[in-house]
């Protein structure tokens, strides 16, 4: 009886638990980014006659606006339209959005010289770039960023309703500075998609990629302990669409971060000269070392843009499978 047992708990545990591929495509292509709200995100507020309208109880930056009179609004253009079918009334029951927690709250439409305004400000969508990190050649998950998509104004994580990755070319680079994270700037080819956006998470975003996969370099995946201070490479474009390698030194490692794993210094002369360290658009690029990839690109260290941080690969493929 006790054999049997054991046997019906070796069969019970999950068979998925290291999902993805041993060997994964090489990314570093510049990606356009488009997220649509899951709600119309307020991201501000403006005075009338002096006076913030908040509505009661208070709105927030930060807030999904769901709802308009039991309506479901989920674009800008919606929620104008539904707003505007009370302006004789004077005032709309919102519903909303928080921390995952729903409420309602009354919000007036202010007459201001004939045309009713709601003070707030709000947007229905976000864009931007970033750059892939891989696609695992049995199930076409792609993962690029390696870390989460935030709204600017409200520092918060933004909720999907759906997105996509697509075309775009890099046309300029702002240099990084201490104290300044300069960028990547890009021609964007909306209609030339590549693929979905299924997840914002803090380990990037993931989807299904959909686009041809002929000419991408299979690669090796390292395992976290694999991982080496000292020489390694990033991919990453800087001019059209043109993906190359560049030299960096691995510093430290720090196996317990959940977001931090790798410390690195850019040690590329041309890269420097070109970017002047980390830049904004460069996350996401795959860091390769003793011909696997062993972590990904993630943020900038502000006061020392020579330098950087990078996730763990292994961390990102297990994201990406969840």
């Amino acid at each position: 009886m006790k054999k049997l047992w054991l046997f019906l708990c070796i069969l019970l545990l999950p068979l998925n638990v290291m999902a993805y591929s041993d060997y994964i495509y090489l990314g570093g292509n510049t990606l356009g980014i488009e997220i649509e709200c899951d709600g119309v995100l307020v991201v501000g507020f403006y005075q009338i006659d002096g006076k913030y309208n908040k509505g009661n109880p208070r709105l927030k930056v930060g807030d999904y606006i769901t709802e308009v009179n039991g309506v479901s609004v989920n674009s800008l253009t919606k929620l104008t339209e539904e707003i505007e079918k009370y302006t004789s009334i004077g005032n709309v029951e919102l519903t909303y959005k928080r921390d995952k927690k729903e409420y309602t709250t009354k919000l007036d439409l202010i007459n201001e010289n004939g045309v009713f305004k709601t003070g707030l400000y709000v947007k229905d969508s976000i864009t931007g770039i970033g750059t892939l990190t891989y696609i695992d050649p049995e199930t076409n998950i792609y993962g690029a960023l390696g870390h989460e998509i935030i709204e600017s104004n409200s520092k918060k994580l933004v909720e999907i309703k759906s997105g996509n990755i697509f075309r775009n070319s890099i046309e300029s680079i702002d240099k990084s500075r201490v104290g300044y994270a300069g960028s990547k700037n890009a021609k964007y080819f909306y209609n030339t998609v590549y693929g979905s956006i299924l997840k914002n998470t803090t380990h990037g975003i993931f989807g299904i990629y959909s686009k041809g996969l002929n000419n991408l370099e299979l690669v090796k995946v390292a395992k976290k302990n694999e991982v080496k201070i000292g020489n390694a490479k990033i991919y990453t474009v800087l001019d059209g669409e043109n993906v190359e390698e560049f030299d960096i030194n691995i510093k430290s490692i720090n196996a317990t971060s959940d977001t931090k794993n790798i410390t690195f210094e850019i040690t590329d002369k041309e890269l420097l000269e070109k970017t002047g360290g980390v830049i904004q658009g460069m996350s996401g690029s795959p860091i390769m070392q003793n011909d696997k990839i062993v972590g990904v690109v993630t943020h900038v260290i502000i006061d020392n843009p020579v330098s950087g941080y990078g996730l763990f690969i292994t961390t990102m493929l297990e994201e990406g499978e969840r």
